[in-house]
């Protein structure tokens, strides 16, 4: 069992929500039920969820171990771009999440490269997270890198952190962009009502650059390709969506209907670029454009 404190700044702010903008990590939901449990408290004593803390309050959070289910492999095809003794390079289809969270312990990436590599995946991340480095939502298709040791995933992870990974997507957008280049330099953080969701407007947001510039213009749609910068959850659809250009199809941080067929942000990961972990050299991988992508620029095209 993990024990946290903190103590509250602000005058008049409920306990519950206190506690889900400190750890954002953690549903609200949850936190209240830590709360009713007896769980959560302030300065030792027991409170409810809607209890309103005075600044200077000492929270005290009691967070239990996780269950941790047993993450098993799976014999699930995977589209591999290429494939080493250190590194693993996947196309990643649509609708396939990365790696098993809650309600989705199996048919992820992560179920599908321990058939495929046995033993060989890097431990760092733990039992949920073996030899993933980064990740790409469940409905952004394209480029993944997973590690198959310990070495290569440091490796990677540092230029993850320096921002020398070379990352280059390309969406279909909602309207005409005024430029042919630009770059959206706004930070990113939880949204401070709807936990699930991220946003520009957060006080608690972590810096987020992304280059974008127009491949191909349809009157009220663009086909765009980003430059990754940083690499913050949702950064690209967060930050288009900032600008008035959410990506087609993305029902959470745009309009709720769509005039196409669509399941999800059209949103591939196309280019990816590394510097291999043991030879040093430079290596740039390609994520072929998805078959529906490609339907509806097609479609665009006709118009």
């Amino acid at each position: 069992m993990e024990e946290l404190y903190f103590t509250a700044t602000e005058q008049g702010i409920r306990i519950d929500k206190f506690l889900s903008e400190t750890m954002p990590e953690v549903s609200r939901s949850y936190i209240q039920k830590l709360i009713r449990e007896g769980a959560a408290t302030s300065d030792g004593k027991t409170v409810k969820p809607n209890y309103k803390l005075d600044a200077g309050e000492v929270v005290r959070v009691f967070l239990p171990e996780p269950e941790m289910p047993d993450i098993l492999p799976e014999d699930i095809p995977l589209d591999i771009l290429y494939e080493d003794n250190d590194i693993l390079i996947l196309n990643k289809p649509k609708g396939m999440v990365v790696h098993p969270a809650p309600g989705h312990y199996s048919g992820t990436i992560v179920n599908a490269v321990m058939y495929h590599c046995q033993n060989e995946l890097s431990g760092i991340n733990g039992v949920l997270r073996p030899g993933i480095v980064h990740r790409i939502d469940m409905d952004t298709t394209g480029s993944l890198v997973v590690c198959k040791n310990d070495a290569a995933h440091q490796a990677l992870a540092l230029q993850l952190k320096e921002h020398k990974i070379t990352r280059k997507y390309h969406a279909i957008i909602v309207g005409n962009l005024k430029a042919d280049k630009g770059t959206v330099d706004a930070s990113i953080g939880r949204h401070p009502i709807d936990r699930k969701r991220m946003s520009v407007h957060s006080r608690n947001g972590r810096h987020a650059v992304t280059h974008y510039r127009v491949l191909e213009r349809f009157g009220n749609y663009s086909y765009i390709e980003c430059e990754l910068e940083t690499g913050r959850t949702h950064q690209i659809r967060v930050h288009m969506s900032s600008i008035g250009h959410p990506i087609l199809g993305d029902t959470v941080y745009g309009p709720q209907k769509c005039p196409f067929n669509l399941t999800g942000q059209t949103l591939h990961a196309k280019i990816l670029g590394i510097i291999h972990p043991s030879t040093g050299e430079y290596m740039e991988f390609d994520a072929p454009i998805p078959e529906y992508f490609l339907k509806i620029l097609a479609q665009l095209r006709r118009r």
